[in-house]
């Protein structure tokens, strides 16, 4: 065998040796330079923002021991959050649910542990969708406002007072 041929051989080896350990480095590289770019941008360890723009309790028919709570939670972080619970002074037990379709004009109600308030988004909950399921303690009135704290992740817990509206109207502005 040649010199020149164990000298190729040899920087073959070392060639496809260092392979694995460049292209490692290169993917630091280009993962370091993506979050350079999102720091830069404002984003990186920015913590959620969180507003209730709209608290609505609906007003419960007769006889009915329970009623639904909506909120609309506006965040304007870059970072999403998670609401975690909710509650209140004056009405008893509150579950955020969620309404599934089970059937044409049929669904089933389930209780959810959370909520995803996206970042730089809006989670608006409804009555046919994801809301807060609470029981009544009192009587209610239309136009009553009745103390919530909604407890989140992240955010801390934030104080609003839900308008008690018929449930044709719990997305008025």
């Amino acid at each position: 065998m040649s010199a020149t041929g164990t000298t190729a051989q040899r920087l073959r080896l070392r060639a496809s040796a260092a392979l694995p350990a460049l292209a490692a480095a290169a993917a630091s590289a280009l993962a370091l330079g993506g979050l350079s770019v999102w720091t830069a941008a404002g984003a990186a360890g920015s913590a959620p923002e969180l507003r209730i723009t709209a608290a609505r309790l609906l007003l419960p028919s007769e006889g009915n021991e329970s009623t639904a709570a909506v909120f609309r939670i506006r965040n304007t972080g870059g970072a999403a959050d998670r609401l975690v619970s909710v509650s209140s002074p004056t009405m008893g037990e509150a579950m955020l649910s969620r309404d599934a379709p089970v059937g044409e004009r049929a669904a089933r109600m389930s209780m959810v542990e959370s909520a995803t308030v996206p970042a730089d988004g809006t989670l608006t909950m409804t009555p046919y969708g994801l809301d807060v399921m609470v029981d009544i303690r009192e009587p209610l009135r239309l136009g009553q406002r009745v103390e919530f704290s909604l407890r989140f992740e992240d955010g801390g817990t934030l104080k609003t007072e839900a308008l008690v509206v018929r449930p044709t109207d719990w997305n008025a502005p």
